[in-house]
C-alpha cells in the first residue's frame, strides 16, 4: 500500500521539523557558552525555561542568573567554553534530550585551570523555542595547565581537595567494562532504537540533581 500525499506531505513536514529543531538546539548550545564567557547572564538565563530549578530549592530565571553571576564573579576571571561532541535526541515533537561534551579553560587568580566535562541536557520547545530545561554538568577532571590530571580525583581546583566529577557516572558501561577481563564470550546487543540511543546507554542509570555550570 503506497502512502497517500497527505501522509508523505505529513512525513516531511515532520522530518523538516527535526532537522529545523536540531540546528536551534546546537545554536542554542553555543550561544550558552558565547554568552557565560562574555558575562552576559540576562542572555544566558534567558536560554532556559522559566520555572528552571536553579539550586536551594529556587526557581526561575532570575534566581539562575543571581546564582551564576555570583559564581562566575568569585571563581573566575576568565573563562572559555569549547562544545565539542553533540548528540540531541527527541521524545517528543516539543521535548529533546542531548550530551554535549564541553572543553573549557579558566583564569583564576595565578593559574590556568583546563577543564574536561560534559552536559546531560534536557530542551523544552516553548512558543515556538527551543529552551533548556536542564544541564546536568558531569565533568572528567580540572586541573592547572602544567600538571596533567593523572590518577583518582581528577577535579583539581586551586584551594580545594581533589574530588571525583562523576564524567562516567550517567553510563554504566564505563564501570562495567573495567570490571569485566574482556568481552569474546558476550552476545553483541542489539542496535539502539532510533532517537534512542543516549536512553539505551544510560540503561536506566539514576539522574542525580546538580546545578548548572
Amino acid at each position: 500500500m503506497t502512502k497517500s500525499e497527505t501522509e508523505l506531505l505529513s512525513e516531511i513536514s515532520d522530518r523538516l521539523d527535526r532537522l529545523e529543531s536540531r540546528d536551534e538546539i546546537r545554536q542554542l548550545i553555543s550561544k550558552y557558552s558565547l554568552a557565560l564567557d562574555m558575562r552576559d547572564m540576562d542572555a544566558m538565563a534567558n536560554l532556559f525555561v522559566p520555572d528552571v530549578a536553579a539550586g536551594g530549592g529556587k526557581r526561575g530565571r532570575q534566581a539562575l542568573r543571581d546564582w551564576l553571576d555570583d559564581t562566575m564573579r568569585k571563581q573566575f576571571d576568565g573563562t572559555s567554553h569549547h562544545v565539542g561532541t553533540t548528540i540531541i535526541e527527541f521524545t517528543a515533537a516539543d521535548n529533546a534530550i542531548g550530551v554535549v561534551y564541553s572543553k573549557n579553560e579558566h583564569e583564576t587568580g595565578a593559574e590556568w585551570v583546563i577543564m574536561q566535562m560534559m552536559y546531560f541536557d534536557a530542551y523544552a520547545r516553548i512558543d515556538g523555542r527551543w529552551l533548556f530545561s536542564r544541564r546536568q554538568p558531569l565533568y572528567w577532571y580540572a586541573t592547572d595547565l602544567n600538571k596533567p590530571p593523572i590518577g583518582s580525583r581528577k577535579m583539581r581546583w586551586p584551594g580545594r581537595e581533589p574530588y571525583d566529577g562523576a564524567f562516567h557516572d550517567l553510563f554504566p558501561s564505563w564501570a562495567a567494562f573495567w570490571a569485566r577481563e574482556g568481552n569474546a564470550e558476550q552476545p553483541i546487543a542489539e542496535p539502539a532504537p532510533l532517537e534512542a540511543f543516549i536512553e539505551t546507554m544510560r540503561n536506566g542509570t539514576e539522574v542525580h540533581a546538580n546545578r548548572v555550570r
